[in-house]
Parts: structure tokens; sequence; C-alpha cells
């Protein structure tokens, strides 16, 4: 069976699983994403407060202590996001504050996706999108090297159909 190219992990509580970080140029992403959604205020705020309005400074403070926090959480929230491929079922597991693990049996898979935007594709990575019958029931696994995403699509379709033939 192919394995990621990535490194596997050992982390604290893992269950003795070997677990598959993401890529740590998933938070580089995540950190141009937030200062594009922060920076319209912050100069909006600048521009008032050049002009003369005094409390426009007040939005300027605002503004960058919502983007250092935004930064602050994506540096936090990127590492904590991994997966394993046990013998029944994708596992993936996110969040440190708001944990949340999901696992998804290979039987219960429709199909794969492999998702990967303009500025994913710039970083050379990908998502792998695995969807079920219920929308509830589907996970996503953000961060991965392009042919990393490609082999794990192959081998969780593989996985999916002879599952589903053993049912």
């Amino acid at each position: 069976m192919d394995e990621p190219s990535g490194a596997t992990v050992l982390l604290r509580g893992d269950g003795g699983l070997g677990w598959h970080p993401v890529s740590g140029r998933l938070r580089m992403i995540r950190f141009i994403l937030v200062s594009l959604v922060a920076l319209p205020p912050l100069l909006a705020c600048a521009v008032l407060a050049l002009a003369g309005w005094s409390w426009a400074w007040l939005g300027v403070a605002l503004s960058v202590l919502g983007w250092l926090g935004g930064l602050w959480v994506v540096a936090r929230q990127v590492p904590a996001i991994s997966w394993v491929e046990l013998p029944e079922e994708l596992v993936i597991r996110k969040g440190r504050l708001f944990r949340s693990l999901s696992s998804v049996p290979y039987g219960r898979l429709q199909f794969v996706d492999v998702h990967s935007g303009p500025l994913e594709r710039s970083f050379g990575l990908a998502s792998v999108i695995v969807h079920t019958a219920s929308p509830e029931t589907g996970g996503t696994v953000p961060g991965l090297d392009l042919p990393d995403a490609e082999a794990l699509r192959e081998r969780l379709a593989r996985r999916g159909d002879s599952q589903r033939a053993g049912l």
C-alpha cells in the first residue's frame, strides 16, 4: 500500500496511532487569508485617522489586534489538524479549544475529491474531500502536498470500492 511522503508524527494522546500532520505551508495560506480580511478595515481606519478623525485610531488599534489575534489562532490551529488511515476508516482530527474527531468508514464512501484553489496551487497544496451519503459524515483533509493528496484519494477510492463490495 502506498504511504504518503509526509512525516508521521506521534502526538500526545494519539493512542499509539501514526497521525499524519498537514503541511506547514497551510499556515502561510491561512495567514494570507487572515491578512486579506484584516487589511481593508485597517486601511480604512488608518486613512480616516490620518484625515483627522481621532476616533479612527481606536479602529486602527482594534483592527491590528484582530489581525494579530487571527494570526495567533491560525498558528495554533493548523498544527492541530492531522489524519490517519485505519484498517476500516479514515479518521480526521482538528482543533485545540474546540476539538473534533471525524471517522469516515471506507464502506460509506461515495466519492473522494481533490480540491485545490489558486492560493493552494501556488503553494503546491490540495485538500481531500470525502463524501458519503450523509453530508454530516464526510470529512476534509486540508493542506496536503498535491502528490500526497492524489495518492490518498486513490487509496480511499480503492478501499471504498473494496469495502462496499464486501457488504
